[in-house]
């Protein structure tokens, strides 16, 4: 997968602009607040209609504007693709690909593939079991659209089924509650197979690039909670049972107590907690070698490696560290934001994009 272009009118700082990318390694470089995590945003969104960083789409448009436009190109084994985004101050952001209109994001996902870090990533080792979560179901959707329908129905029956916990009327709940918690277990199921194959899949490859990256001084130990294994119709089993074992705590508290919503991944770096004990340059590395795997894993399941875009990635790196990660992704599309282009040291052969107030320069 390969980004040759991108697009950017009224996009955040950018009024009109225009991005071409080599194979390779990209630097997008400027000073602070230039533009540069826009563009890297701008990818981002064209591959799964998410932004790492906007809560709401309409705060992407250029300040006085009502319409921010985004269109990337892009090379894949299967041919050219096409993605255009337009977003707007008073209604909801539209979706073509290849000139069709969109009705539904799961129809975007796949279309361009990318795997995103940013400092905000660091989430991933320092915060809730909640980051985690994201960071699997934002990789397995672009994996997968059915994943991505199952996780929307799964969302959806267990906010039903918080609300009819809250219900007074105890009759109606336990005459309805045996239909909801069936359809539960058949979701939630689903998702909790997928989530448990990607750890599988992942643990090995955060292993390696970790070790790699630290020049074999650190091991990292990536694995579920796996509180449900097995094949899909076994964790759906045991799921029901667990429901009706918490039934009556479930009821106590008005919500529900277990299920793939309470899923986290358990990091170490040398048997070590690195959320509690980890320096803040273990978890900047523990975080890049997840992101790493994850492009493993697009590469195992597409045949090619997804766009690689690290925003600010090098910053509380050491040299060494940066340059065996710059080694690590040098044949791959890589995008990379800094401050200066010289920010990938011992390299020479990448394209310098340079930023200045929303303009390249």
């Amino acid at each position: 997968m390969l980004i040759k272009k991108l697009q950017l009118k009224n996009f955040r700082n950018y009024k009109d602009e225009k991005f071409e990318y080599d194979d390779g390694i990209n630097v997008i470089s400027g000073s602070n607040a230039q533009g540069k995590t826009n563009s890297a945003e701008a990818i981002f969104y064209l591959c799964t209609g998410y932004s790492p960083r906007a809560t709401r789409d309409k705060q992407v448009v250029f300040y006085g504007e009502e319409k921010a436009t985004v269109k990337g190109v892009a090379n894949s084994r299967f041919g050219a693709v096409e993605v255009e985004m337009s977003f707007f101050v008073d209604k909801n952001k539209e979706v073509k690909v290849n000139g069709v209109p969109v009705a539904k994001i799961g129809e975007l996902l796949g279309n361009i593939n990318s795997v995103f870090f940013n400092p905000g990533e660091l989430k991933l080792v320092q915060e809730s079991p909640e980051d985690r979560r994201r960071f699997m179901d934002i990789s397995l959707s672009q994996l997968s659209r059915n994943y991505f329908y199952a996780l929307q129905k799964y969302k959806k029956i267990l906010t039903q089924r918080n609300n009819l916990l809250k219900e007074p009327d105890r009759e109606m709940i336990f005459d309805t509650l045996p239909i909801w918690d069936a359809q539960f277990a058949e979701a939630g199921a689903k998702i909790i197979a997928e989530r448990n194959k990607f750890i599988e899949k992942l643990a090995p490859f955060a292993l390696s690039a970790h070790s790699f990256i630290t020049a074999d001084r650190e091991e990292l130990e990536i694995s579920g909670d796996y509180k449900f294994a097995g094949s899909e119709e076994e964790i759906a089993l045991q799921l029901s049972e667990s429901l009706k074992e918490k039934r009556e705590k479930d009821l106590e508290l008005g919500y529900t107590t277990v299920g793939p919503h309470r899923d986290d991944i358990k990091i170490k770096i040398n048997g070590i907690d690195v959320r509690v004990y980890g320096s803040q340059g273990q978890q900047r590395t523990a975080a890049l070698s997840l992101k790493l795997a994850e492009t493993e894993i697009f590469k195992d399941r597409f045949g090619e490696a997804p766009v690689l875009i690290l925003d600010d990635a090098m910053s509380e790196l050491d040299a060494s560290r940066r340059e065996r990660l710059i080694e690590k992704v040098k044949d791959i599309q890589t995008i990379i934001t800094c401050t200066e282009p010289d920010c990938i040291p011992g390299y020479e052969k990448y394209n310098n994009i340079r930023v200045s107030d929303g303009k390249i320069i």
